[in-house]
């Protein structure tokens, strides 16, 4: 009876042929994949990313059938897969299969994304104080390079391991990606998922961090920001520049850093009909495959993997240092302007983590709730911009120069 069941239901009869540890594994996911969802439906959490990652994580686990081989499996994507023949047999019946092996595990999509946040880029915001910005870029990679010592040190990762889950501290997914797949690409899949589910957390935990090392006094400082009226040409030149000093000195990550830079240079080029496709095409088919893919990739048997404790334990740590590091950062750039008799907003501090725009967003509510009237964006917009630039030249490091630690 229980055979024929499952014939005639093998999604709900897998539940029954696994592992109880998995069959609970997969009821949770489903569980958090709703919560995702709604979340994301709600605006508590970045709606972009999360209804279709949600959505994808209840398919996937719901899902499951018996195989042609008697495994349980899914006909959505097959991460693990990498014999050219066997390959070539999974594109045909797993429907994302395409997806994730000509534009996920490549870093195409991480590139696609990359251009149309250069596109959404505006260079003057950091022109307007750049050495405050980069400044607080810098202070926000603390994350990073904390992380890497401890998983070297106290988890016992190697370094390669080590870089690619630390590169989670500069809350930049695209780069994420890019570097696990470099680094660590064994760890590719857990890493992507948890970088992107935290990512996606700093919405409802950063302003906790915000409040706990900003006293409320400084949190609704105005700031007099004037942003400097540069030529198109110029701006056009420096982005070039930037650009060529970028991958003569990092070539290893020059595939991201072109795909940045050159999605600034078609919007200050004013080529409206690239602008229109980076911001309106290929950037939202990008974010909405990575959600799905995403979320696919988060099946029981992944997410049970004994290295995803590590993982989740190191990327929270990674963000959360990363924040603490902008914030102190904010509070050094207060004193230093006083000091000038000018005024500066060290909330700004969050911004120097790179997860555009999210926290320079997070920086103006934070300003807002204690002065309505006060209007830090603009400033919060330069150090996010230096924020993405600094992530790429951290994770070009590490790639470059990782085996060196053995």
């Amino acid at each position: 009876m229980l055979e024929l069941f499952s014939q005639l239901f093998p999604g709900i009869g897998t539940f029954f042929a696994v592992e109880p540890a998995i069959a609970l594994a997969r009821i949770g996911l489903i569980v958090l994949g709703f919560t995702l969802a709604y979340l994301g439906f709600k605006r508590t959490l970045e709606p972009l990313i999360m209804v279709p990652m949600g959505i994808a994580m209840i398919a996937v686990n719901a899902g499951m059938l018996f195989l042609s081989t008697g495994q349980v499996g899914n006909m959505f994507v097959d991460p693990l897969v990498s014999d050219p023949a066997q390959l070539v047999d999974v594109m045909q019946v797993n429907f994302l299969q395409p997806i994730y092996n000509l534009t996920f595990s490549n870093g195409l999509i991480a590139c696609l994304v990359f251009m149309g946040i250069g596109a959404r880029s505006e260079i003057s915001y950091l022109l307007a104080k750049p050495w405050s910005s980069m400044f607080l870029a810098i202070c926000a990679e603390l994350g990073t390079f904390v992380t890497l010592v401890v998983g070297v040190e106290v988890f016992g990762l190697g370094p390669k391991a080590a870089a690619a889950i630390a590169t989670i501290g500069g809350a930049d997914g695209p780069m994420v990606l890019f570097s696990s797949l470099m680094l660590a690409p064994e760890l590719f899949v857990p890493i992507s998922i948890i970088a992107y589910l935290y990512l996606s957390l700093t919405y409802g935990g950063y302003p906790f961090l915000i409040k706990l090392f900003i006293p409320k006094k400084y949190r609704g400082i105005d700031m007099v920001v004037e942003v400097p009226e540069v030529s198109r040409k110029s701006k056009f030149i420096f982005i070039v520049a930037a650009c060529l000093v970028l991958c003569l000195l990092l070539p290893v990550a020059a595939p991201l850093i072109f795909s940045f830079f050159v999605g600034m240079a078609v919007k200050e080029a004013d080529i409206n009909r690239y602008t229109e496709l980076l911001e309106e095409g290929l950037s939202y088919f990008a974010t909405f495959f990575l959600g799905v893919v995403l979320g696919v990739l988060c099946e029981a048997s992944t997410i049970l993997n004994p290295t995803v404790l590590v993982i989740l334990v190191l990327g929270i740590l990674a963000l959360a240092v990363s924040a603490v590091g902008g914030l102190l950062g904010g509070l050094v750039m207060y004193w230093f302007h006083k000091k000038r008799g000018q005024d500066f907003n060290p909330v700004i501090g969050i911004a120097g983590v790179s997860c555009v725009p999210t926290t320079a967003k997070l920086a103006q509510h934070a300003a807002m709730e204690e002065n309505p009237f006060a209007m830090i964006l603009p400033v919060a917009m330069g150090a996010n911009i230096s924020g993405v630039i600094t992530s790429a030249i951290a994770a070009g490091i590490f790639v470059s120069t990782i085996h060196l630690l053995g």
